[in-house]
């Protein structure tokens, strides 16, 4: 007897018939041909400070919102932890390693034991949308795979200024849209039962974010 899984799969091949496989250069083409006619952007930003509304939007979240010259990112970074064992991707620039404290390297890659062993882990970004107080990651150098932002209680992350966008729209313009991608609103947190807000459930419970420049 033929499965109702085996029949839908009979169908999904029956009606694309031969057409060849899509590779990752044609779904990203289909992408961007994709029609966007509404409107794209809420905040110009030669009429509003972008970087200063990422930090209130992001700060209305809970996230702990810090503003520092680049110069001092690793003093910075440094007075924000309170731990003792932080995981650092690779990538991660040498000039902005905190000193004080154990760093480790996810190589090779740590259980979520060891993970949820760890104080903290410490990352960059790929963009910022100033619209939301949304962080995005693409997984690239230092911002590292998925796990490490989800599973220890507690996410340092660098925002550079230039890395803000103001919309979603011209922040998903910055991106590969062929990499995998992480959107962080503040510390992960749900009202599911009684509308009693907890923190922590879904990640980190804490969100440090420091903006850079």
């Amino acid at each position: 007897m033929t499965s109702a899984r085996e029949e839908i799969l009979a169908r999904i091949r029956a009606a694309n018939g031969a057409r060849p496989a899509p590779t990752t250069d044609s779904v990203v083409d289909d992408y961007r041909a994709i029609p966007r006619d509404y409107l794209r952007a809420h905040h110009d930003p030669a009429e509003h400070d972008i970087v200063a509304l990422f930090a209130e939007r992001a700060a209305d979240y809970q996230a702990v919102v810090e503003r520092v010259p680049e110069a001092d990112v690793p003093g910075a970074i440094s007075r924000a932890l309170t731990g003792a064992r932080y995981v650092v991707p690779d990538g991660w620039p040498d000039g902005w390693l905190p000193a004080g404290v154990e760093l480790v390297r996810d190589d090779p890659p740590l259980s979520p034991v060891e993970l949820d062993r760890m104080d903290g882990v410490i990352t960059g970004c790929a963009v910022a949308i100033a619209e939301t107080g949304t962080i995005i990651l693409d997984h690239g150098p230092g911002q590292g795979r998925r796990a490490l932002t989800l599973v220890p209680d507690f996410h340092l992350v660098v925002v550079r200024a230039d890395q803000v966008a103001a919309d979603l729209a011209d922040g998903f313009a910055r991106l590969n849209p062929a990499r995998p991608h992480t959107l962080i609103s503040g510390p992960s947190a749900t009202s599911d039962i009684e509308l009693i807000r907890v923190e922590g459930v879904h990640g980190p419970r804490t969100l440090h974010v420091l903006l850079a420049g």
